[in-house]
């Protein structure tokens, strides 16, 4: 009976994430937009609208936007949590563990980045009506996407990155050293998990605004990293790799105006 229910949750799991990805792309059709958020006519016209204009459009709108971020963070973030879920399975054996517990983990963690995912929203509405995103996104200057990319691959770099990064690359050790017993200790732990996770990942959530919210190409890429930066064989050796490319790429960014110019 054990082993339905895990398998039934693990199948739920990925199952979500399999929607969210397929609620995407039709969201990214009704758009205009292919797989590579390349935009059609319609697309075009969309992307060169006025927000400031009195006329309803819902990727100038809180609550449009919040639901494609939350959407988007079931996609690219709950695959990246497969090796915590993993790792409390393995306690659920070994130690005592429940699968409420296990719910429990799930359920404080995708909070979090439901609640980053209102963050991030409102981030881009504000940048939509200051002219920095047009309505699809996209940074409106090479110097605002450059910079964004320097600025992420820098990150990489930092004390907090690596201690963020520690955190979620080895959750054994800290489902060990911060134990809550049930559904509701599951919760507390997930929340904290989340919350190191953002911070851990919050970067790659917001070059959206470089490659396009809404080019699935370009948020699947970003996905397949988080998940190998978790892993636990590669995780450290991508990540400063990754930190050169984003600096290398965000200088040549910024930079081409100026060499297209000369």
């Amino acid at each position: 009976m054990q082993g339905i229910i895990r398998s039934g949750a693990w199948l739920a799991f990925f199952a979500a994430i399999l929607l969210a990805w397929v609620f995407l792309y039709m969201m990214a059709m009704d758009m205009g937009l292919d797989l590579l958020g390349r935009p059609d006519a319609m697309g075009e016209a969309m992307r060169g609208m006025d927000p400031r204009m009195d006329m309803k459009m819902p990727m100038a709108e809180f609550g449009p936007l919040f639901t494609m971020w939350a959407i988007m963070m079931a996609a690219m973030m709950l695959p990246t949590l497969v090796p915590t879920l993993r790792a409390y399975d393995d306690l659920i054996v070994s130690a005592g563990a429940t699968r409420a517990g296990w719910l429990g983990v799930l359920a404080g963690y995708f909070a979090v980045w439901v609640g980053f995912a209102a963050l991030i929203a409102a981030a881009q509405q504000a940048l939509l009506f200051a002219g920095v995103v047009d309505m699809l996104g996209i940074g409106t200057s090479a110097l605002f996407q450059g910079g964004l990319l320097i600025v992420v691959g820098a990150f990489q770099f930092t004390r907090i990155k690596q201690v963020c990064h520690g955190v979620c690359h080895a959750p054994t050790v800290y489902f060990l050293g911060h134990w809550r017993e049930g559904a509701v200790g599951g919760l507390r732990m997930g929340l904290a998990l989340g919350a190191f996770c953002a911070v851990c990942c919050w970067g790659f959530m917001a070059l959206g605004f470089v490659g396009g919210v809404m080019n699935l190409a370009w948020m699947g890429l970003a996905t397949l990293f988080m998940v190998l930066e978790k892993l636990p064989d590669i995780g450290w050796r991508v990540m400063k790799p990754m930190g050169f490319v984003l600096i290398a790429a965000g200088v040549a960014v910024a930079g081409w105006p100026l060499i297209a110019g000369g």
